[in-house]
């Protein structure tokens, strides 16, 4: 069996700067990478142009550099990749695994979940009204084994649980456009916030749908804040300190389990970082939000 040299990626969203827990999961995937002799790309999923700011990727990007995150290709931009998207979607139409819906969400809602204009039978929508294009899945009670978590079941509800891969505004979402990318740069390894644990199991139905095997995930805890949210930019997390990036890095250490030494904030980012790499434990990072 042929080995396939590890590939992982951290792919943040430019709706505001990089914030501590963004930073743990950089970290993690960064550590992960160097750690098995791979290759650590970084990915900006600036698919929403009314959420997300030019400012905020160079925010991001300038943070990355200062915490010595840097990536072994150049950075990768959503925004740039409409055509590899638009394709996909083609070809999903055509398998009918996708189908095109005009379904709004209180119809959904009023039917359980279930299309009151049956739009995965092919019906199409009325010409004058807007429509979401939505990945077709399959009922399955899916089985997978998580890096970090061991295995998972996850059951999947055709129809009900179909995403949506083209919003009617006309934006790729989320579920097509980061498939679509870990193909196409050849991802294996996947790591990312247990947050995004629930998707895992559309996701893989939508790699099998383009022709492609799924990665191996690793999710790692969540950091919260002190009212017990996620750490995210929607909660207002404060923008990492880019003037204090080993002390960043070090606390990020901690929240992975790694047993930092104290001293360790005080050494060159580069120092700091192949501290890490030399002493990286996947097994210690606990398995809980803190």
């Amino acid at each position: 069996m042929v080995d396939i040299p590890y590939r992982g990626r951290f792919a943040p969203s430019p709706t505001g700067p990089l914030h501590f827990g963004s930073l743990v999961t950089a970290l993690a995937s960064y550590l992960e990478a160097r750690t098995r002799q791979g290759h650590w790309l970084v990915r900006i999923e600036d698919l929403d142009p009314l959420r997300e700011s030019p400012e905020a990727t160079d925010s991001i990007l300038h943070s990355l550099d200062c915490h010595g995150l840097q990536p072994d290709e150049p950075v990768r931009f959503q925004s740039q990749r409409h055509d590899a998207y638009q394709t996909a979607i083609h070809q999903l139409l055509t398998t009918r695994s996708a189908y095109r819906c005009g379904c709004s969400r209180k119809q959904l809602k009023q039917h359980h979940g279930r299309h009151p204009d049956h739009c995965r039978d092919g019906n199409r929508p009325p010409a004058d009204r807007p429509y979401a294009i939505r990945f077709a899945l399959q009922d399955e009670t899916c089985h997978w084994s998580d890096d970090l978590l061991g295995p998972q079941v996850q059951p999947v509800t055709a129809e009900v649980d179909d995403p949506v891969i083209l919003r009617k505004e006309g934006f790729y979402a989320y579920q097509l456009a980061v498939v679509v990318d870990d193909i196409d740069q050849g991802i294996t390894d996947v790591v990312r916030g247990s947050d995004l644990l629930d998707m895992t199991a559309q996701q893989q139905q939508v790699y099998r749908a383009l022709g492609a095997t799924p990665p191996r995930w690793l999710h790692i805890p969540v950091i919260l804040n002190a009212e017990g949210q996620k750490l995210s930019k929607q909660n207002h997390a404060p923008a990492l300190d880019d003037q204090q990036p080993a002390r960043n890095l070090a606390q990020a250490l901690e929240a992975l389990g790694q047993n930092p030494p104290p001293e360790l904030h005080l050494q060159p980012v580069a120092d700091v970082l192949a501290w890490a790499t030399r002493h990286w434990q996947r097994e210690a990072i606990p398995l809980t939000s803190r």
